[in-house]
């Protein structure tokens, strides 16, 4: 099993660690999954088949088909792409980066999949004042994917062996499809929080927006007494540290952190929702 674990790892396909605590390139110290069996392709897998079920099921998941909302659709990839654009996504080049609005204004939510499909409520949208908001929760949701936490978590709750059979093309053909079913609605560890945060500062500090544009949608969100949390927002950490942690990467990171770069359109934007 090592000489296999070592042959794989040697290889790139795989990213290892060990148990406990330390601090990562960026100086985020949090938990450390023991190793992410995944490879980027099956990223992209995982990312496909989500997509496929949650099409399959419009009762859970209202997705607004994009004739006849042409405008609202390029205002999000606008978005997207100077987040994605900002030189600081690592995987901007290996995950579809698909975008697909979810009509539901009664959910302040928004996720994004193993190989980069991003799924954005409504009510989410409604909820924000600006677009650098907005943007801030999209590079937070892009981070996850990007640091690719779905898999390492996926690893994580399967075990190694049957997440390695499935990489190895030998383990249960059910499997990989139950893992995706469980994806759109994965909550993730402090780690994978705290982590995606961070990005989500370093992604917007190479574009136009306010760099802390998720710490605003934090303040927001415990002004209002945290009614209707959000699935990111429902376990830890909790929104005054998000916000402290946020404003001190910002700071450290000596990019913008006040005015906005919303004109009216983000309100167009809104009610054509």
């Amino acid at each position: 099993m090592f000489k296999k674990l070592k042959a794989l790892f040697l290889a790139g396909s795989l990213i290892l660690t060990f148990n406990g605590c330390s601090k990562d390139d960026d100086g985020i110290e949090c938990e450390l999954i023991p190793f992410n069996a995944f490879t980027v392709s099956q990223d992209r897998e995982l990312g496909m088949q989500v997509e496929a079920q949650i099409a399959a099921a419009p009762i859970e998941y209202p997705i607004m088909p994009e004739q006849g909302n042409e405008a609202a659709y390029a205002y999000l990839r606008n978005i997207r792409d100077k987040i994605l654009n900002s030189g600081n996504v690592k995987n901007k080049d290996n995950f579809e980066w698909k975008l697909y609005l979810i009509k539901d204004d009664n959910t302040l939510n928004a996720f994004c999949t193993p190989g980069g499909y991003i799924y954005v409520y409504t009510g989410l949208i409604k909820f924000l004042d600006t677009e650098d908001d907005l943007a801030g929760v999209i590079g937070h949701e892009i981070a996850h994917a990007d640091k690719r936490h779905s898999s390492k978590s996926m690893t994580t709750q399967y075990g190694v062996d049957a997440v390695l059979k499935i990489v190895l093309g030998n383990g249960d053909p059910n499997l990989l499809t139950q893992i995706a079913s469980q994806l759109g609605t994965l909550k993730y560890s402090r780690c994978h929080e705290t982590e995606a945060d961070a990005a989500s500062v370093d992604y917007l500090s190479g574009t136009s927006y306010r760099c802390n544009g998720a710490a605003t949608f934090f303040e927001k969100l415990k002004s209002m007494g945290g009614a209707n949390t959000p699935t990111f927002l429902s376990t830890h950490p909790s929104p005054d540290n998000r916000v402290e942690d946020i404003n001190k990467r910002a700071a450290d990171k000596g990019c913008r952190t006040t005015g906005s770069t919303s004109d009216p359109g983000y309100q167009t934007f809104k009610n054509s929702l």
